[in-house]
């Protein structure tokens, strides 16, 4: 899974368009991150901005915001309705995908170190970075905000976790920023067939984490009841790390229950949604529909979809975009306006922003297209990226065999069995995919090191090492086409003795174009390999690629006479 973490800064800047712009563009040059969003607030005096990247490069990013709105926000002189205590007031790094929060907490205290070193900004760690537990509220951290910050700062237990100094005047213009780590928090809105916003909050009581005061006699009009300490006592509702509300929205003529879901490892979307529709349908409602509000990762349509899926007693091992479309379906996203998954799946926006500055892929191509290009005078796409394709095309009728499989009448106790087949073939087909054009890759590194200038001895040695570092690359990712190919063919075997008799051609296909990546890429291996300097090396890697590739002669052999004895 790609590694991605989002960042959402707030800076204590929402009227002058030319400082806002200013602190964007320096994230966006600092590295190649994807921006996504871009919220000033007059009333607030405060903008909101959210971008996205890998770990390394949205660091970066954020370190480089924080850095220009400190030279151009002078806290002295700031007014707004929102609490605020810097330049760069927050800065929380959340997991999206690939990684998780304990890393993302990680990267914040490294990054709140930098930001006080370079920078001399007083820094506190929040949330899952605090190095105390009463620090992992933001309001804690920002007690009193800037205003306070002479008193707090060099004062035990009160001053800042990184730079903390008596207040000085850097500090003064500055003010302090609060770094950490938090969950990706989803906004989503249930859509009522009702009207009543007393009935929508009473649902939105029954789900949420805090759930409704506990009232005498358990009556609803009951006083509420309190503790020893005078604070209500609470009935906890049935979600956890779920906050929410019931309103009337006038533009759509019906009441919502509105829910921020705060832990969606604990709460994942489809099962807050089936909660919701289980409270309402308990109260005579009816749940219509879902709004999603801003933007949300991939893996949690895809949960959902599978979990939708699964309850169908249907394969999961189908594209990701059926997989998504399920979700949409099941809980009615679509139903108030349409849900485009690529202008609200954070994975994707970023992959269109990199699609942008990187051109367009080999996979991107049309069939006819990719043909074209591999025929052109350009020597790649060659062999290697051929060999990935021929494998997950293998892949591809092995997971269509057990997809057949998993549907065929008269099978259905036996679905999960074939739909694990068929999730097991996607996965080798994405990878393959995936390797297309990492080969193609492998190969213009190697063009791009003999553009390199060998004038003095210095410049020949670097450019010798970078040969042998890309030749080195460009022989292991043909070997990885064939070990990622070579794992078809247990999927193939498996659907040519189990699988739905009707495809069992397919299989054996399947076989041949498995068995073809496996010694296409061999092939590579071998061409490349004699290029390398260190010679035990490169007889190692060909001495595995030929015991691949007898293996998978062997395999194809196997699997072809099961074929062959059921087509008879």
């Amino acid at each position: 899974m790609k590694k991605i973490i989002e960042c959402v800064p707030n800076f204590s800047e929402g009227r002058d368009k030319e400082i806002i712009s200013a602190i964007t563009s320096a994230i966006t040059a600092a590295a190649p991150v994807a921006l996504l969003d871009v919220d000033p607030g007059e009333a607030t005096n405060r903008t909101v901005v959210t971008f996205v990247g890998s770990p390394d490069d949205v660091v970066e990013a954020a370190f480089a915001g924080i850095k220009r709105a400190a030279e151009l926000i002078d806290m002295r002189k700031h007014h707004g309705a929102h609490p605020r205590m810097g330049a760069t007031d927050v800065c929380p790094l959340i997991p999206v995908s690939g990684v998780t929060l304990e890393e993302c907490a990680e990267l914040s205290r490294k990054l709140a170190k930098r930001v006080a070193d370079e920078l001399g900004i007083p820094v506190y760690c929040y949330e899952a970075a605090a190095f105390t537990p009463e620090r992992k509220n933001l309001a804690v951290c920002r007690a009193g905000e800037y205003e306070a910050l002479p008193e707090k700062m060099n004062h035990p237990g009160k001053g800042p976790d990184f730079g903390d100094r008596p207040f000085d005047e850097a500090a003064a213009r500055t003010g302090a920023t609060t770094i950490g780590a938090r969950d990706f928090l989803i906004a989503v809105n249930y859509n009522l067939n009702t009207t009543s916003t007393r009935r929508a909050n009473a649902i939105a009581f029954d789900v949420r984490e805090k759930g409704r005061p506990m009232r005498e006699g358990g009556k609803v009009n009951g006083k509420p009841m309190k503790d020893e300490n005078g604070k209500p006592i609470m009935i906890p509702g049935t979600l956890k790390g779920t906050k929410a509300i019931g309103w009337f929205i006038d533009e759509y003529g019906i009441a919502q229950v509105s829910m921020n879901i705060t832990d969606i490892n604990t709460t994942p979307l489809h099962i807050a949604f089936d909660e919701v529709c289980r409270a309402a349908r308990e109260r005579g409602i009816r749940v219509t529909g879902t709004e999603i509000v801003g933007l949300i990762p991939k893996r949690a349509l895809i949960e959902a979809g599978k979990y939708f899926l699964r309850k169908q007693q249907r394969s999961l091992g189908i594209p990701e975009a059926e997989i998504i479309r399920m979700a949409v379906k099941s809980m009615g996203l679509d139903e108030l306006k349409p849900f485009k998954p690529e202008e609200k799946v954070i994975e994707y926006l970023l992959e269109a922003e990199q699609k942008k500055n990187a051109g367009r892929k080999l996979v991107d191509m049309t069939l006819e297209a990719f043909a074209d290009e591999t025929a052109s005078e350009s020597p790649a796409p060659g062999g290697g990226s051929i060999a990935a394709y021929m494998g997950s095309l293998g892949a591809a009728l092995g997971a269509m065999v057990a997809n057949l499989s998993a549907h065929k009448a008269g099978w259905d106790e036996r679905w999960e069995e074939f739909s694990d087949y068929a999730e097991r073939g996607r996965d080798i087909l994405d990878r393959l995919i995936g390797l297309v054009d990492e080969d193609t890759a492998a190969f213009n590194r190697i063009m791009g090191v003999f553009a390199m200038p060998k004038g003095t001895p210095e410049e020949k040695e670097a450019r010798d090492k970078a040969l042998q570092e890309a030749t080195l690359y460009a022989t292991e990712v043909p070997l990885r086409t064939m070990k990622t190919a070579a794992e078809a063919f247990d999927l193939l075997e498996a659907m040519a003795r189990e699988g739905n008799p009707a495809s069992v051609s397919d299989a054996g296909v399947g076989a041949l174009a498995a068995r073809s990546a496996v010694l296409g890429a061999q092939l590579n291996v071998r061409i490349n390999a004699a290029g390398l300097a260190d010679r035990s090396m490169a007889e190692a890697l060909c001495e595995e690629a030929e015991e691949i590739a007898c293996n998978a002669s062997a395999r194809e052999t196997q699997i072809l006479e099961i074929v062959n004895s059921k087509i008879g």
